[in-house]
């Protein structure tokens, strides 16, 4: 782990380049939010985090979140104070899992099928609340990418029948560009993702299509400016992911 002085300079040093990348595109800096990644990295560097200003995060497994959770409580930090902190759920989440995660996450930014998305919605009408989510816009040929198509049954199907959920949130879309060296190639599927949501949102006057989740540590500042609200950035806060034991 980073020491913490090193994680909040990382921090800072982001937060500099946002900014710069939100005067290039004529955008304020409020119009994007950073997500600290922190997935793999230990719940100290979560309490390096917040000790620097940041306030949301992002995970990527269940079993692993729950596992820092306990650690967290020791440091201080309540993850259920969504008014101060909020964790998001950025991996592929199972549908055997997804009762957990509503439980312990503040929103779930990789829905990709109308199941999942209806396990969400039993879950928070139990627990008695509106869960926030996106949904997982595949733009890549990768096979290790997640995501519904673009012009797919299954995302037209699930954009149908979200309206009739009453316990789920739809606040937006999320994708993950292709690794590749070509910064273009980053560019242009953030483009596609915009011009998508402003075709959706159209087509389905009754959901909220105001999030745009796009854009990591190697390509954030493209992403804003082709139209991110939200970038996730783990490498350039915390450093190289540990290695498994």
């Amino acid at each position: 782990m980073l020491p913490d002085a090193a994680i909040a300079e990382n921090i800072s040093r982001i937060e500099e380049e946002i900014l710069s990348a939100c005067l290039r595109s004529g955008r304020s800096r409020g119009e994007v939010q950073l997500m600290a990644v922190s997935k793999t990295h230990p719940a100290e560097a979560i309490a390096a985090g917040v000790a620097a200003g940041l306030r949301l995060f992002g995970e990527n497994r269940v079993q692993e979140f729950q596992q820092k959770l306990p650690a967290l409580n020791q440091l201080g930090i309540d993850v259920t104070a969504g008014d101060k902190m909020a964790v998001h759920f950025i991996g592929h989440l199972q549908s055997n899992k997804a009762a957990r995660a509503v439980e312990i996450f503040s929103s779930i930014d990789t829905v990709d099928s109308l199941k999942l998305t209806q396990r969400l919605d039993e879950t928070a009408k139990k627990l008695d609340r509106r869960l926030p989510i996106l949904v997982e816009i595949k733009l890549s040929e990768e096979a290790a990418k997640t995501g519904l198509g673009p012009e797919s049954h299954d995302l037209a199907e699930l954009l149908e029948c979200l309206p009739d959920l009453g316990h789920v949130e739809m606040r937006g879309l999320m994708t993950v560009a292709p690794f590749d060296d070509n910064p273009e190639r980053a560019r242009s599927c953030f483009r596609r993702l915009r011009l998508l949501r402003e075709e959706l949102a159209t087509r389905h006057p009754r959901l909220e299509f105001g999030e745009l989740s796009m854009g990591m540590s190697g390509d954030f500042e493209i992403a804003i400016e082709e139209g991110s609200t939200l970038v996730r950035i783990g490498t350039a806060i915390f450093g190289a992911r540990p290695r498994p034991a």
